[in-house]
């Protein structure tokens, strides 16, 4: 599976410890992740991550456009629900996307270990049934 990893600043840590824990399952699948993130999960993870821009330089668009090209079939997306971000607005269309894509999402790291359990035991496998060119 492709797995995209997206991080707000004040979840980037979260977002490393969680690699960190679940680095046996993700190192199964191929990754990638804006900058920062990507960065960071590397250097404490040893994963091997595509990166791309930073979010506020169009990481997070640049991991739409792969969204829309049915190019990522799960996306860990840490927000900070607390603090306005500059270009939300991307992210809002990056949640849609998701939507219209039937790309799983987490948003926190609640949902994130539930998916990650999921994928750990195959229950993500129904993308290949619905879509069997990805």
């Amino acid at each position: 599976m492709n797995i995209a990893l997206i991080a707000h600043d004040t979840k980037k840590e979260l977002m490393v410890q969680f690699c960190i824990a679940y680095c046996g399952i993700l190192s199964k699948h191929r990754l990638c992740a804006t900058g920062t993130t990507g960065k960071m999960v590397a250097e404490a993870t040893g994963l091997s991550i595509q990166r791309y821009l930073s979010g506020s330089q169009g990481g997070d668009q640049q991991i739409a456009a792969r969204i829309s090209c049915n190019e990522i079939d799960l996306l860990l997306f840490f927000r900070d629900p607390i603090s306005a971000k500059p270009h939300e607005p991307n992210e809002m269309n990056l949640l849609r996307l998701c939507d219209v894509h039937n790309i799983p999402v987490a948003t926190n790291i609640a949902t994130a270990e539930a998916l990650i359990h999921s994928l750990e035991r195959g229950d993500l496998d129904w993308r290949d049934i619905v879509n069997p060119t990805r």
